[in-house]
């Protein structure tokens, strides 16, 4: 089969690989009918994450058609369109038990490698590296899905690729992100990055009834796409100094809750920080935390700091702030299985239309070393890339 594979940093190919393969009773093979790059696919292909080895498939967003099951007895079934959420989850654990689909502890089959990083094993994920179980991702003609009577959903009838297929990652992570600030209506909420997870946090933000939404961004294509999902206010960080432009906005009480859509690779922005941050992206490109430090300085006494930006190591984060203001942090990767039903209906409802945000599109996966440039570099205006195989 076709698959779109790693062989280093800033060296992916289209190859043929070997075909998957069903390993046991709880699997199931799809037929890959769309998947997308992901923001997070970035830091791979930029060699930010490590223990990812030459060969391995990419991809955690896709969804597909069953083509074989692992039991004649399987809760899915030959034909059967399924989404699929990017965590791997047992559903039997402690943290399964309690909802917490990300923090599975049996999923990820290279736990000891993870919990000497993390403290605990998390969970298995698609297409990310060995240190989250090494399982070929799904931006291939097929994936063997593990452990598939639990985590995937059946797409309801009438719902298209394009309209289920973020279900799988970027829209329960902007979801989850807007959630994790306890919204009630009426809050102030600054978002930090308006790339596609960024864009779905607007629009959950909104959604859930944020006033005001002060988006932090300077690429003028998400920027426009930002104000569609709802920003009420757009700080260009290479113009403006992004603190000072905060308290104005909010009459120097500071946002009620402010979310790192960013991570690991942020840019530093206007003035003399700028400058060094451009110094050391350069220089050695290592894990740059300033939409975090800039979002637990801004965001108002007593308030929640919501992180979905992906990190891959430790980070200096300014503690004193935190402590001094009584800031509550919330992060994690997604418990996607969660927020499916929910989501789902909101799509049919079209509170939501996760489509919105598509930018590139192709039919081959021979165009994915292309696009995966073009999406790095924000070139021709691209914000998100779906691949429709079917």
């Amino acid at each position: 089969m076709k698959a779109l594979v790693w062989h280093g940093k800033n060296d992916i190919r289209c190859d043929t690989v070997d075909d998957p393969k069903i390993e046991d009773a709880r699997d199931v093979i799809l037929k890959v009918t769309a998947c997308a790059i992901c923001g997070s696919d970035l830091h791979l292909f930029d060699g930010q994450m490590p223990t990812m080895k030459n060969g391995d498939v990419l991809g955690h967003e896709f969804m597909g058609e069953v083509v074989e099951a692992g039991s004649p007895s399987h809760k899915l079934k030959v034909g059967d369109k399924v989404v699929v959420p990017f965590n791997i989850n047992c559903g039997a654990c402690a943290q399964c038990l309690k909802g917490n689909w990300a923090c599975c502890s049996r999923s990820n089959r290279n736990g000891e490698m993870a919990a000497k990083m993390f403290g605990y094993p998390t969970a298995g994920l698609f297409g990310y590296s060995h240190l989250t179980g090494g399982y070929w991702g799904g931006q291939a003609e097929y994936v063997r899905v593990p452990m598939a009577d639990v985590g995937p959903m059946k797409v309801p009838e009438g719902m298209d690729d394009e309209h289920a297929l973020f279900l799988s990652d970027i829209l329960p992570t902007g979801w989850q992100a807007a959630v994790h600030c306890d919204l009630k209506g009426g809050e102030t909420v600054a978002i930090w990055g308006a790339g596609p997870v960024g864009l779905f946090t607007i629009k959950s933000a909104q959604v859930l009834g944020a006033e005001k939404i002060i988006v932090i961004e300077t690429v003028p294509e998400r920027i426009a796409l930002a104000r569609q999902a709802g920003a009420t206010h757009i700080i260009d960080l290479k113009e403006e100094e992004v603190l000072d432009r905060i308290r104005e906005i909010t009459n120097g009480l500071g946002p009620d809750a402010c979310i790192d859509c960013v991570g690991m690779e942020a840019s530093a922005g206007h003035g003399m920080l700028g400058v060094l941050g451009a110094v050391q992206e350069a220089l050695t490109s290592t894990q740059r935390p300033y939409a975090l430090e800039q979002a637990v300085q801004a965001v108002a006494p007593g308030g929640i700091v919501s992180v979905p930006g992906v990190y891959g190591g430790p980070v200096p984060v300014n503690m004193g702030a935190i402590v001094q203001k009584g800031v509550t942090i919330r992060s994690g990767q997604t418990h996607v299985k969660r927020f499916l039903e929910p989501l789902t209906k909101l799509i049919q409802e079209s509170k939501i239309d996760p489509t919105f945000l598509i930018t590139h599109r192709s039919k081959s996966l021979e165009d994915g070393p292309g696009l995966y440039e073009t999406f790095r570099d924000k070139a021709d205006g691209c914000v998100k890339v779906v691949f429709n195989l079917s």
